[in-house]
């Protein structure tokens, strides 16, 4: 997309607003199977939790993706898109077992991490697959905010408990179709990743009927000039070989999944925000805009970077800018970020996102949140309208308040 196209979208939905580029999303989806093209069985399973608008859905669904989904929200809306129940995986962590139930009911892929609901589950409801998500202990990348690997996670079985797993799956006779991991985001050393799944395969063995095996995901992506990133085709070539050769010893030809979000919608997705005020303190340029952590959070939460630039001047002489929010909090999304000149009316573009960006907005401030727009085909589509003030009063209860005298005394 070029700056004028984005301008565009500003003057036609306003600020701020989401805007994702379809073109971005197709390459990196093609980009990844391309990588894996040495196995002979591969599903590639969009993390909904990303960016979960319809729209994105469906043009998922029409590259052939399947869904990994964490709550039965997600699931419901992957069928209202019109997905097959069994393109879904449900992988939920602390949810109620009837929650799991009501997923399971609907046709879906079931994947459970921690063996109190895998015994219950497996009494219940012998005769339906499921998979295990196992914890194996490895580090794959990122910090401690988004590594879910490590020995101290909430998530998955730990790999040591293996036993506890067969003993509960003979005690039941269920039946284990998949095993799972996922060690978390901004995978960088991809040997530690292998490491983590030969970590899997020795798992996956002790299972007879296996139909799958899910890697997970958390490949990084570029989130400024010069960034590093997760090589997926050495990824692709490394893991592929040892994937077939253990086929090969299993005697049957298992797929392979992965469950990208971040890498396939981030690079894709514009935020766009104008420029309210340019405010000089004694040591610092601050740039405020019409958006705040209640749009964009990852800065705060995740002490993430997003390159911001000023795409209505971008040629303009570059100073050093704090760019921050409208909230009545520290909103700050960057600090002394060397930016082209910006005057108040300006519009910003924060890069990268199109993955945990508007997913995680919030009315915080009682503010609304923001349009999203599909860029497809070279042209602007709207994939979900600004809130309104009825939008944001519309599931309030007003109620008749009487103080007593007394009390007001």
């Amino acid at each position: 997309m070029e700056n004028k196209d984005l301008l565009t979208i500003v003057e036609q939905y306003g600020s701020p607003v989401y805007v994702y580029d379809s073109t971005k999303i197709v390459s990196q989806y093609q980009r990844l199977t391309n990588a894996f093209s040495g196995v002979k069985k591969l599903k590639l399973n969009y993390a909904v939790k990303a960016l979960s608008n319809l729209s994105i859905l469906k043009l998922m669904k029409s590259l052939g993706a399947g869904l990994d989904t964490v709550s039965i929200q997600e699931v419901r809306m992957g069928l209202q898109v019109g997905l097959d129940p069994k393109n879904i995986i449900f992988t939920p962590n602390g949810v109620s077992l009837e929650e799991i139930e009501e997923v399971s009911a609907l046709g879906v892929q079931i994947n459970i991490d921690n063996l109190s609901i895998l015994e219950q589950f497996g009494t219940r409801h012998p005769n339906v697959p499921v998979c295990v998500r196992i914890n194996p202990h490895i580090m794959a990348g990122g910090n401690s905010k988004i590594s879910v690997g490590h020995i101290d996670s909430k998530f998955g079985i730990s790999v040591h408990q293996t036993p506890h797993i067969l003993r509960i799956v003979e005690n039941t006779g269920m039946k284990i179709n998949g095993v799972h991991m996922h060690t978390g985001s901004d995978i960088l050393d991809i040997d530690v990743f292998i490491q983590a799944s030969d970590i899997l395969f020795d798992v996956a063995k002790q299972f007879k009927n296996l139909e799958f095996i899910d890697f997970g995901s958390g490949f990084k992506v570029p989130y400024k000039e010069g960034d590093i990133e997760t090589n997926i085709e050495e990824l692709g070539e490394k893991l592929a070989v040892r994937f077939n050769a253990f086929c090969k010893s299993y005697g049957k030809n298992l797929e392979l999944g992965f469950e990208p979000g971040k890498f396939l919608v981030s690079e894709s997705g514009y935020f766009l925000a104008k420029v309210n005020v340019v405010k000089q303190t004694t040591s610092t340029v601050f740039a405020g805009v019409d958006s705040g952590f209640n749009h964009l959070i990852r800065p705060m939460f995740y002490e993430s970077y997003h390159r911001i630039e000023n795409i209505s001047k971008p040629d303009g002489r570059k100073r050093f800018y704090s760019v921050v929010g409208y909230i009545c909090e520290t909103d700050t999304f960057g600090t002394n970020r060397q930016i082209a000149e910006i005057t108040e009316g300006d519009v910003l573009a924060f890069k990268n996102a199109g993955a945990y960006c508007f997913s995680m907005a919030s009315n915080y401030n009682s503010r609304f949140r923001p349009a999203e727009v599909l860029w497809h085909n070279d042209e602007a589509k709207l994939i979900r309208k600004r809130e309104t003030f009825d939008d944001l009063l519309a599931n309030q209860i007003e109620v008749d308040i009487a103080i007593e005298e007394s009390i007001v005394e």
